[in-house]
């Protein structure tokens, strides 16, 4: 059966949510359904009662794992369908275990890596739910985006059209935008490479301002990072009007507040600050919030999420996008410096096959066969890929967790390749489990389930990178050498004019650091696999997003738009139309 044969025919045993909700003892008046199976949770209204009617002071009871993994092929290495896995082992085991995963966006979705709901038997449920809207969070926050968008053209055919006493009449102030200089872009939630530089307003004097412009992923978007760095409502308003969208031709910069739409903007979304509430197929509670891409975006559940889970639950899986140097090192730098939470073990998911393409092995292309070196055994391939593997178990040392190395397994992967895998992983110092979670849930996962739980009773000396007093450039140089094992970093002329300024500014000085680059190499060249030496990498621009509380250093060619394959999923998705039922989704 396939991912969605399999997530249907589950469908049919699903628990109702009133029923999830009054077992994590969430009151009523404390959720909103969305239909019979979804929920949204006001998280400020739990915390606060929990907290005695502060909501900071609500205990963590639980303990914090997060999932993270290797650099991936193409095809992704199942990081999802692990953390489902772990969340099912551990409530096999009778823990009160929640998980926290992120929306799917609809452009992997429609695209090569399809829906982000796990596999097998590890999914979260329903399918088609979780995969085409959900209850409308990326709607919102693309909505939000689009109206700054709106906002900022609007005002600027106006200053250009009227005359200061004009606009003094309307209760306007000339902001005098640069269009040279305008930070913001549009957003849609799919992969339109097509969209990435446009030109906008062409016509008549009431058509727009004219100017380049382009959109982004929304999960790019400054506004996908406040939702999930958000604490809560009054905090999500408060970044909000933060935004830099553009500047003056004096230099000053233009924010959402001085537009007057930040107001409107947090109005849509006052319902995407609450978490989702779904199920794995197993029926352990799984909280979905904020969105994918730790490439190029914060790609972490959310804050609120996951303090929620922390509060409710004996055990909470939450997961950190793409590998350990993208997902993880936000996960550790970022989102634990903003949430106050740390974790009490990793888990670092591994492929035969990921290594296997590390070591040297054809490369892992969409939509096509895989290589024979990929479905026979090739000891000598997997051993020289481990340097990965390795790589990746020294980033997580490095903030002082040991990790749980979780081999997902494929039914191709031999013995041999299994305990070479071990040794090498265990020779670091990490713990190793199999896990068979895609084919048998639950009991698949007990191994790793068990290690996670070992784990999470030893002490760990978890601590941040770098001080954020210490100078942006040394930060960013710091990160590179000792995360991603470059040998530096080179600015080109416009992200050291940009980072200059940005170091003269208190304020923004001390912005996290938030790096976005290929996730397919632990530097900037997708090319470079295994554990590549003797490179820099390049940054050719600098943003910074004041509401998020992040600086984002753009390296090599990645681009804040992914673009459409040859042989999107679209091709495959469909509806019946006797019942309705959507079928395709993977």
């Amino acid at each position: 059966m396939k991912d969605w044969q399999i997530a249907e025919a589950a469908e049919e045993t699903l628990r109702p949510a009133s029923g999830i909700l009054r077992e994590l003892g969430i009151q009523d008046c404390e959720w909103d359904a969305y239909g019979r199976y979804l929920a949204k949770v006001d998280v400020t209204k739990v915390l606060r009662r929990l907290g005695g009617g502060d909501a900071t002071k609500a205990p963590k009871r639980a303990k914090y794992i997060d999932v993270t993994a290797i650099t991936p092929t193409a095809l992704g290495e199942g990081k999802t369908t692990t953390t489902l896995g772990l969340v099912e082992g551990l409530g096999l085991l009778g823990k009160k275990v929640i998980g926290c995963v992120r929306q799917p966006s609809g452009g992997p979705t429609f695209n090569i890596k399809g829906s982000a709901a796990g596999g097998g038997l590890a999914q979260v449920v329903p399918l088609t739910s979780l995969s085409l809207g959900l209850t409308g969070d990326i709607d919102a926050i693309t909505n939000a985006n689009n109206l700054a968008m709106v906002a900022l053209n609007s005002r600027m055919q106006h200053e250009r059209n009227h005359d200061d006493a004009w606009l003094s009449e309307r209760g306007l102030k000339r902001l005098d935008i640069d269009p040279e200089r305008i930070q913001f872009r549009w957003a849609m939630d799919f992969c339109a490479q097509g969209l990435r530089s446009i030109e906008i307003g062409r016509g008549g004097r009431l058509d727009g301002f004219n100017c380049q412009s382009g959109f982004y992923i929304t999960v790019a978007s400054e506004v996908m990072a406040i939702l999930a760095m958000s604490a809560d409502l009054k905090d999500l308003r408060e970044r909000l009007s933060k935004i830099i969208v553009a500047y003056s031709k004096s230099g000053a910069p233009v924010t959402t507040h001085d537009l007057e739409v930040d107001g409107a903007m947090c109005a849509l979304l006052v319902n995407a600050i609450k978490p989702t509430l779904m199920q794995s197929i197993e029926g352990q509670p799984v909280f979905v919030h904020a969105g994918p891409f730790a490439n190029i975006a914060i790609g972490q559940n959310s804050v609120v999420a996951d303090r929620l889970a922390c509060a409710l639950g004996d055990y909470v899986v939450t997961e950190s996008g793409f590998a350990s140097d993208m997902g993880y090192e936000k996960f550790w730098n970022i989102k634990c410096r903003c949430s106050g939470l740390k974790p009490d073990a990793v888990v670092l998911v591994a492929t035969v096959r990921a290594l296997k393409a590390h070591g040297g092995a054809p490369a892992v292309k969409a939509g096509l066969p895989l290589d024979p070196a990929y479905t026979t055994e090739n000891l000598e391939l997997l051993e020289k890929g481990c340097d990965n593997l390795l790589a990746h178990i020294d980033i997580i040392r490095r903030s002082g967790v040991q990790p749980v190395v979780c081999l997902n397994a494929f039914y191709t992967d031999t013995q041999a390749e299994r305990d070479l895998v071990r040794k090498m992983a265990e020779r670091a110092g990490a713990t190793f489990a199999v896990s068979d979670h895609w084919l048998k849930g639950g009991e698949g996962a007990r191994e790793l389930a068990e290690a996670v739980i070992a784990a999470c009773d030893r002490p760990n000396d978890f601590a941040f990178l770098c001080d954020l007093a210490e100078p942006l450039k040394d930060r960013i140089e710091k990160q590179v050498k000792e995360v991603y094992g470059g040998d530096g970093v080179d600015f080109e002329p416009e992200a050291l004019t940009k980072l200059e300024m940005y170091q003269a500014d208190p304020e923004t000085a001390r912005l996290p650091i938030c790096i976005a680059k290929t996730q397919y190499s632990l530097s900037h060249d997708p090319k470079l696999l295994g554990r590549p030496k003797g490179w820099r990498m390049p940054v050719k621009d600098i943003l910074v997003y004041r509401g998020a509380g992040l600086l984002v250093p753009v390296a090599g060619e990645i681009k804040l738009m992914p673009g459409t394959s040859a042989s999107p999923a679209f091709r495959r998705i469909d509806v019946d139309v006797e019942t309705g039922k959507v079928h395709g989704l993977f």
